[in-house]
């Protein structure tokens, strides 16, 4: 939680090159908002990868695929690549009922995939 808010936002780890925010909450658009915030921070500081897990999350709306996009653009620009790992199946089907796309990201089924493709560097930036 940050204290001079009191908005609760998602704990980004640092593993080497490698940045992994696992979300365990239904994210609000302002802790989206936060997150791509942290994200684009630590990644200026040097990364070769931002590994987003999804796993927990029921719902990808047209806002979250947006900062998810956005997140994946600014790191590129700083770079390095982006991968989101973990989205379920009913998430998956109904973003492509909704048309939403997630330009810039890279999926992976696992965090260990996730990790294997930027470790590997098979990621295209």
């Amino acid at each position: 939680m940050n204290a001079a808010t009191g908005m609760r936002r998602v704990s980004v780890h640092r593993l080497g090159e490698v940045l992994l925010a696992s979300i365990q909450q239904e994210l609000t658009d302002s802790i989206a908002v936060a997150l791509r915030q942290d994200l684009t921070e630590m990644a200026a500081a040097g990364t070769r990868g931002v590994i987003i897990d999804i796993s927990q999350v029921e719902i990808v709306d047209s806002f979250l695929a947006r900062v998810l996009a956005e997140i994946a653009a600014a790191t590129r620009i700083l770079a390095g690549r982006t991968v989101v790992c973990g989205m379920r199946p009913p998430v998956a089907i109904t973003m492509v009922e909704m048309g939403l796309g997630l330009p810039g990201l890279h999926t992976a089924r696992s965090l260990e995939d996730a990790l294997a493709l930027v470790e590997a560097g098979e990621v295209g930036r």
